[in-house]
């Protein structure tokens, strides 16, 4: 085991989304603005008070895994198994090979697979609750056990590549992609790991989340005429967030292991921190006290001076549009980087792909990788009155942006957590 120097790089991408099934129908979709968000579809929400959200269409399985296989699994862990495919692919490692017995390009001790979800695959529960309610105990399926728990993905993910490392699922609510993200950076910097798969996934558009959150207030409501202006983070209208599912993934390698393999690094991963609010179960601290505390700690992680003009060049925001969550999040900013807060270009990319609750920092991170690569930073649409002065909040249309070295990538969620990653180009070094 190595000390706690090892660079981290970004050698792959995938993203199942409402946006794409893929890294570059996302990316398309979101820095040319064009949302994702529909009316929803199948009669199980035809009584709801919130009736949109963002839903993977089009989605094939076929081929991914044995019918049997597919059967019992969850929509959301065959998305979690194509993005994970789809990451490996593009860090130029063949799935289909590694399904076939062929080795890994790591030690597959030091393989890990890192799954993020804020509820895990709810569905499996809910009917097998629906089996004990209609047709007895014995009535309940057996697969539950084996595919109901959150982790589930990470133990088919680690079996599918024959990845012996750390395999589980990091929940944390919203901020779970981003504190996955931070734990494969912490285990492959410290000697742990030489790779680590993380991937994102959610599904939440069931009647039961949707009803519990429209509950709640949190949902933005009144919008099925036009599901498409829903999403509306920091404008003066904004009701609440849009929920959406999907999954996103990150292939993460030590440098030195990358090239070694003749990988080229997309990004650094460079900083991370988390924190804890510790202060009410939904409603954020309206000073972003504990946000600010991750997102300092993530600068000093990767060495940066946040007041320096060399500093963050970018920030895409966890930005959800619910009214105190946007100006927590402002405040939290203001808190660390002072003066300079209001100059740094920041952008709301929930606007265009919805909430994707714990597999958001996951988008999230796929798409600054791709502003880092294109130097295009997306834009928030449906900002049409902005209540927030003085920001320079990208807006309309994407933004070209040159350079662009680093990115703040923050995650926040019920329960006061609290998450934040920074990744940089490839070529940046200190």
């Amino acid at each position: 085991m190595t000390g706690g120097d090892r660079r981290v790089v970004v050698t792959g991408l995938g993203a199942i989304t409402p946006s794409g099934l893929d890294v570059a129908a996302l990316w398309d979709a979101v820095v040319v603005g064009r949302s994702a968000i529909r009316r929803l579809d199948g009669p199980e929400f035809a009584d709801l008070a919130v009736r949109i959200g963002g839903q993977v269409r089009g989605f094939d399985a076929t081929g991914l895994v044995d019918p049997p296989l597919a059967r019992r699994l969850s929509p959301s862990q065959l998305w979690a198994l194509a993005a994970g495919d789809q990451a490996l692919a593009d860090g130029g490692i063949d799935p289909a090979a590694l399904r076939a017995g062929a080795a890994l390009p790591w030690d597959p001790t030091r393989t890990a697979v890192l799954t993020a979800t804020g509820s895990g695959p709810i569905d499996q529960m809910q009917a097998a609750t629906r089996a004990l309610d209609t047709r007895g105990p014995r009535g309940v399926p057996l697969g539950v056990v084996v595919h109901g728990a959150p982790d589930a993905a990470a133990a088919l993910l680690s079996e599918r590549y024959g990845a012996r490392g750390t395999a589980h699922a990091v929940v944390a609510t919203c901020a779970s992609s981003a504190i996955a993200l931070g734990e494969a950076l912490r285990r492959i910097r410290h000697g742990y790991a030489d790779a680590v798969l993380v991937v994102g996934v959610e599904d939440c558009l069931n009647p039961v989340n949707l009803a519990a959150n429209a509950n709640l207030r949190a949902l933005a409501s009144g919008y099925e005429a036009d599901p498409s202006s829903a999403s509306r983070p920091f404008d003066r209208a904004r009701r609440g967030f849009v929920m959406a599912q999907g999954a996103a993934a990150l292939l993460l390698e030590a440098e030195d292991a990358a090239r070694g393999r003749g990988a080229t690094p997309l990004a650094v991963l460079s900083g991370f921190g988390e924190s804890s609010d510790a202060h009410h179960p939904t409603a954020p601290h309206p000073q972003g006290r504990g946000a600010a505390q991750a997102i300092a700690a993530a600068l000093a992680d990767a060495g940066l001076d946040p007041h320096a003009a060399d500093g963050i060049d970018h920030i895409n925001t966890h930005g959800t549009g619910t009214p105190a969550g946007d100006a927590a999040e402002l405040a939290a900013y203001a808190a660390v980087f002072g003066d300079r807060a209001r100059s740094i270009p920041i952008t709301a990319t929930k606007s265009s792909t919805g909430h994707l609750l714990g597999a958001s920092g996951a988008v999230e991170a796929v798409l600054a990788v791709r502003t880092l690569q294109t130097g295009r930073i997306p834009p928030t649409i449906n900002l049409e009155d902005p209540e927030f002065d003085g920001w320079d909040i990208v807006r309309d249309a994407a933004r070209d942006a040159d350079p662009i070295r680093r990115i703040l990538s923050p995650s926040f969620g019920f329960g006061g957590h609290n998450g934040a990653v920074i990744l940089e180009t490839a070529q940046e070094a200190r």
